[in-house]
């Protein structure tokens, strides 16, 4: 089946986005709300036209909700500012960063930062999202190398391939190894399901 690509329009000054347009984590207004898509699937109900399931995050207070579209509907994108900001530390729970540019400082919660807290380096910079001046989330890359702090030392004679154990990361991550992978090695992490790649 060919795949359609239709890129946003431009309709009287306002960027608008079609289901056609769908991907994990992109940003939409929905019933006048600021959503970033979770998962979506399409599905077609017998000869009908065929229809997006999709399950949205409300970016500001963090619920889940279920939504369906059709393939002629069309959402307006929230004004986000994205901001480069350097990681300093964390604190109670709160993650501080730093514009280089301006020296302005702010906090993330853990709540908002969900899993990217996991991620997070000190002294490197990242892409802040803002909503109306409140800070949403952290663009992270799609894989990081963190170092491994404490983990298991390799049993002797364990030749097994498929087993793995568990290695906690500089960040306090707790993530799957092979046997193989010891403390003080650095290995690359999926950030989008916290999945151990290889050792780097």
């Amino acid at each position: 089946m060919a795949l359609l690509l239709i890129f946003p329009v431009q309709i009287e000054g306002v960027l608008m986005y079609s289901p056609s347009d769908f991907r994990k984590g992109l940003r939409l207004i929905i019933d006048g709300q600021p959503y970033v898509i979770v998962d979506f699937q399409h599905f077609q109900m017998g000869r009908g036209r065929a229809n997006i399931r999709t399950k949205l995050k409300h970016i500001k207070t963090g619920s889940i909700v279920e939504k369906v579209f059709g393939s002629n509907d069309n959402f307006d994108t929230p004004d986000v500012e994205t901001k480069t900001m350097q990681y300093l530390y964390e604190g109670g729970g709160e993650f501080a960063f730093m514009d280089a540019k301006t020296f302005e400082q702010i906090t993330i919660t853990a709540d908002i930062l969900g899993d990217a807290k996991w991620y997070l380096i000190e002294n490197q910079e990242y892409q802040i999202f803002f909503l109306e001046n409140e800070p949403l989330s952290v663009d992270l890359p799609s894989s990081v190398v963190m170092k491994v702090v404490a983990t298991e030392p390799v049993v002797r004679g364990d030749t097994v391939t498929n087993i793995t154990k568990p290695a906690t990361l500089q960040s306090g991550l707790i993530v799957k190894v092979p046997p193989f992978v010891k403390e003080g090695d650095n290995v690359k992490v999926d950030t989008r399901t916290n999945a151990y790649l290889e050792r780097a």
